[in-house]
């Protein structure tokens, strides 16, 4: 009903909208980064890692959609390969997952992985992907710099742009152990609370060169 509806400068609200921030990256750089400053060490025998990705990057394109290193390794590494393909990295060789690829429409996408068993999926907008063995009996170690838009091939240096993202993240949230398949999947249609590692609500951001921070309305 029209009476339930807030007006503010022509400007509709309805009740219930929540509003989040989200971070554009509008061009390829060296240079434009944010930082993101965990809750507590990222010392991880499981985790599950979330975010919201838009990009219209095309072609044979590398792209970094999130970036943990410490001083000597890329603990934590998601990436868009050169053929479409998306992986991840823990401190070594990848694991590849041939799913749909990114574009301009946002894509809900979640990693999930466990060190007991080595198990580790994708779930593209909450179908998930079939599992794979990868890295069993393996922790990410702690006191590394979690980073968004560029991969540091060093300790917060060494970018390359032709790998930086370009387009808009969102809701990147990370959690030290998985999540159940249904609290992923429900994700899509419903606000969960934030990950305890990395809580897009209320995690700090140190943002460096073109980002620019938007609040969007859900």
């Amino acid at each position: 009903m029209l009476s339930e509806i807030l007006l503010n400068e022509d400007v509709a609200f309805f009740p219930g909208t929540l509003a989040i921030r989200s971070l554009v990256f509008p061009s390829e750089t060296n240079t434009s980064y944010v930082e993101m400053i965990p809750q507590k060490p990222l010392s991880l025998k499981a985790f599950t890692l979330c975010m919201r990705v838009a990009t219209e990057l095309s072609g044979r394109r590398e792209i970094i959609l999130f970036a943990y290193r410490t001083r000597d390794y890329d603990e934590l590494n998601v990436w868009r390969e050169l053929d479409g393909r998306l992986s991840f990295y823990l401190s070594g060789d990848p694991v590849f997952f041939q799913v749909p690829g990114l574009g301009a429409l946002q894509t809900h996408l979640c990693v999930t992985w466990d060190s007991s068993s080595g198990a580790a999926a994708l779930f593209i907008d909450g179908r998930k992907s079939l599992t794979k063995i990868y890295k069993k009996g393996h922790t990410i170690r702690a006191g590394g710099s979690v980073l968004l838009g560029q991969d540091p091939d060093n300790y917060l240096g060494g970018f390359d742009a032709k790998q930086s993202f370009v387009g808009e993240i969102s809701e990147v949230n990370l959690w030290d152990y998985v999540l159940p398949d249904t609290a992923v999947q429900c994700m899509m249609t419903a606000k969960m609370s934030g990950g305890n590692v990395l809580d897009w609500e209320t995690v700090e951001f140190r943002p460096n060169g073109a980002v620019v921070e938007i609040n969007v309305n859900l």
